[in-house]
């Protein structure tokens, strides 16, 4: 049998619904940086469950998954998904968001606040499920700030190492494993 999962979105006595409250309009985020079948496959489980425990609960009206598949997420302006999602906050389309960590939410440090910021000044508070923080608490944003460059800071890394690895596989002559698809002139 399966068991209803149930998402602690609003779960504090000042947030609460009441009999008479309507249900917390929510939506999901989803983000993978790859289109990798691993990441695709990540990407379509993030959907289904979110879409599950949030239509599922009748403390929430499900809003849609907003989604950018094989998006790095240290720019927000190749995000599509992202951008539409802002637009329908400030549009009071949402009142709620999920998703499952601050670095799906986004890998640079400036946006990541920018945006939480933007969202909890309407009213909006984002869960950022593995991390267990929600952003419209007072303590949320110290914790983003930390985490979010952490995860800015890896996202950095990796890309060094990426262009390490190349430059010394060009030094050594082998260009048969450099990715010449991607070289034009």
């Amino acid at each position: 049998m399966e068991t209803k999962r149930v998402i602690p979105l609003f779960r504090s006595a000042s947030t609460e619904r009441t009999d008479d409250s309507p249900p917390k309009r929510m939506a999901a985020y989803c983000r993978v940086s790859s289109d990798k079948d691993e990441q695709l496959n990540s990407l379509s489980a993030q959907k289904d469950c979110y879409e599950k425990a949030l239509t599922q609960d009748a403390n929430y009206e499900f809003v849609g998954i907003y989604a950018d598949e094989g998006i790095s997420g240290t720019q927000v302006d190749k995000r599509e998904g992202f951008l539409q999602m802002m637009e329908d906050c400030r549009s009071g389309k949402i009142d709620g968001i999920i998703t499952k960590s601050v670095s799906r939410f986004g890998r640079n440090t400036v946006d990541t606040l920018v945006y939480t910021r933007e969202l909890r000044s309407l009213g909006i508070d984002v869960f950022f499920e593995k991390e267990d923080i929600h952003s419209i608490n007072p303590e949320g944003e110290l914790l983003l700030t930390l985490i979010s460059a952490l995860s800015q800071n890896e996202s950095t890394n990796l890309s060094e190492n990426v262009k390490w690895g190349v430059h010394r596989k060009y030094e050594k002559g082998e260009a048969g494993s450099l990715p010449l698809g991607k070289f034009y002139g």
